[in-house]
């Protein structure tokens, strides 16, 4: 691409209640222009009601929670049947694309709007079956599918599905997004391209564990405050979301 746009994408939207909370505000508030909805989560219809006309694209999880797809094979699931992340490698690609078929359609329901786009909690598209069949599905639907190296943008556009051209972004034991962090980021972006810029803001989670909770408040702070904003307008960016790659959508 011949021009830049930055995409300021939060993931876990419907989650947890708390974090759900802190991404919305991040996006009303602050500069975050983006989020991704995980549809199977027992807080998922709460988040769709306090996020309907945000731009929102598919959080696709085949980590936890149960499927969607009626017809996934017992085989793959828990005990519990729940989905179980450490099996997502060895998923048929055909129960993959009518898994996510289905999770978009639960989306579209949800919202009343459809995806802007797909992204894969845990980043599980880096199975290569995993990842052949979001693409189909992808491709079908018209959407694009987040990458987060060379290897994967590829293997995306090989398939025919939209990616974005450069990935910044990462959850450990600190949290990623600080203040100076942002700073130094866009002060050495690419020049152009669709950037991806990764983050998770939020409230420490109610209902679950998580290994990264008192980081997800770092980083709302840093998406909330106003240097945030200072920093992209002198930098000559507005933050965008997928739809910049597909136009008249």
């Amino acid at each position: 691409m011949s021009t830049r746009a930055l995409i300021i994408n939060a993931d876990d939207l419907g989650y947890d209640p708390a974090v759900t909370r802190g991404i919305l505000r991040a996006m009303r508030e602050g500069v975050v222009s983006s989020a991704t909805f995980m549809v199977n989560t027992p807080h998922s219809e709460a988040a769709a009601r306090e996020a309907r006309g945000l731009s929102i694209g598919l959080h696709f999880n085949l980590a936890r929670g149960t499927p969607v797809w009626s017809g996934f094979p017992r085989a793959f699931l828990g005990e519990d049947g729940g989905l179980v992340e450490s099996r997502a490698a060895s998923l048929p690609s055909d129960v993959v694309e009518a898994e996510a078929f289905a999770q978009l359609a639960r989306l579209t329901a949800l919202l009343g709007q459809p995806a802007t786009h797909v992204d894969v909690h845990k980043h599980l598209h880096q199975h290569p079956q995993v990842l052949q069949g979001l693409a189909r599905a992808a491709r079908t639907a018209g959407l694009p599918v987040r990458s987060t190296d060379t290897a994967m943008r590829n293997a995306l556009q090989s398939h025919g599905v939209a990616t974005n051209a450069h990935f910044i972004g990462d959850a450990g034991t600190e949290a990623y997004w600080t203040l100076e962090r942002l700073e130094s980021h866009l002060a050495s972006l690419p020049t152009d391209g669709v950037i991806e810029l990764m983050c998770h803001p939020g409230y420490r989670p109610e209902t679950l564990k998580s290994g990264y909770s008192a980081q997800r408040e770092v980083e709302l702070d840093t998406f909330l405050h106003p240097k945030a904003r200072e920093l992209l307008s002198r930098a000559g960016i507005t933050p965008a979301d997928f739809r910049v790659l597909t136009p008249g959508s």
